[in-house]
């Protein structure tokens, strides 16, 4: 392999983080999925606009922590046998859910899909806000002057695994054949999707965001997608004076912590000139997995679609 901008793959290879662990990391978790198991999840299902011969297209809502009614795309094969497996898919960072006909070559495999919109991002999510402190930029950082549990996506999180719940228990799905999906901040959704909901038999992140923020820091990364972070030590703390205390926090919502907790399959694509998502945040979460796994490299390519690899997955998920 090249070197990339980043470590040498060797060093790639061994990397665990640099991202402090909060102590209490487990206990944090565990309250969270206690809180949406609390929560009545009053599940509508309106058909949508769009609809296909083949499945029945969803526009699904419920309710998730705080209040918040989350909006996902939901299509149901009709003729599939029953029970039948399942993919839950996540999208990228500000985006949404896309569109439906991205979605319809599993609805035709035989798949129940499920696409999440992200509380306050581009799609149909309610966002209900709430949090002490500055909300002008970026959702990594909303709620970071607040307690832990105001994080917001420790909601996003929180989410991913309520909709996991949802469609695990329809009549329709076999939960012990559920996969998860998604690229970039969908990567890193999948991987705490698959930790806070560790039945989830299948994982498939490709260059996962929302990794290692201390190390996209000390690589002066904290660009693009992580511009938030250096524009919020720029406004809250330009002496750096709370820095051990602000990268201690976000270890809550941190990927490469949860990962340990995965025991589905996971094959993870990773671009080894991602400047976006550096390689070495995405290994950090990748060499904490304890399950069985696979690494799909593309030495070349950086936080960009890699040639083939939506076809892996897909053949991944057939497995199912």
């Amino acid at each position: 392999m090249p070197l990339t901008f980043d470590m040498s793959w060797e060093e790639l290879q061994e990397y665990k983080g640099s991202n402090p662990r909060p102590p209490d990391f487990d206990d944090f978790w565990a309250r969270g999925l206690r809180e949406i198991d609390s929560v009545d999840p009053a599940v509508e299902y309106i058909p949508s606009s769009f609809q296909a011969p083949f499945a029945d297209c969803i526009d699904m809502y419920f309710t998730g922590v705080g209040g918040a009614r989350i909006h996902a795309k939901l299509l149901q094969p009709k003729d599939a046998p029953k029970p039948h497996p399942a993919v839950l898919m996540f999208h990228g960072y500000a985006g949404d859910s896309g569109n439906w006909i991205d979605k319809l070559g599993y609805a035709a495999a035989g798949f129940t899909v499920a696409a999440l919109d992200c509380r306050g991002q581009g799609g149909m999510s309610e966002d209900v806000g709430g949090t002490k402190g500055p909300t002008m930029r970026g959702q990594i950082v909303r709620g970071l002057e607040d307690a832990a549990d105001f994080l917001l996506f420790r909601q996003i999180f929180l989410d991913t695994a309520q909709l996991a719940k949802i469609v695990m228990s329809m009549p329709e799905v076999d939960s012990a054949r559920v996969g998860a999906t998604g690229a970039s901040q969908g990567g890193g959704l999948t991987l705490a999707c698959a930790s806070l909901v560790p039945e989830i038999s299948l994982v498939a992140p490709i260059y996962p965001f929302l990794s290692d923020y201390k190390r996209v820091w000390q690589m002066d990364q904290a660009k693009a997608a992580y511009f938030e972070l250096q524009d919020h030590f720029r406004r809250f703390d330009p002496l750096h004076q709370r820095e051990d205390e602000i990268f201690t926090k976000l270890g809550y919502i941190d990927v490469q912590h949860l990962a340990p907790r995965i025991r589905g399959r996971v094959m993870m694509g990773v671009g080894l000139m991602d400047t976006v998502c550096p390689p070495s945040t995405q290994f950090a979460a990748y060499n904490k997995i304890e399950s069985d796994k696979d690494l799909r490299v593309y030495p070349d390519f950086g936080h960009e679609a890699l040639p083939g690899h939506p076809d892996k997955v897909f053949q991944f998920m057939r497995e199912l």
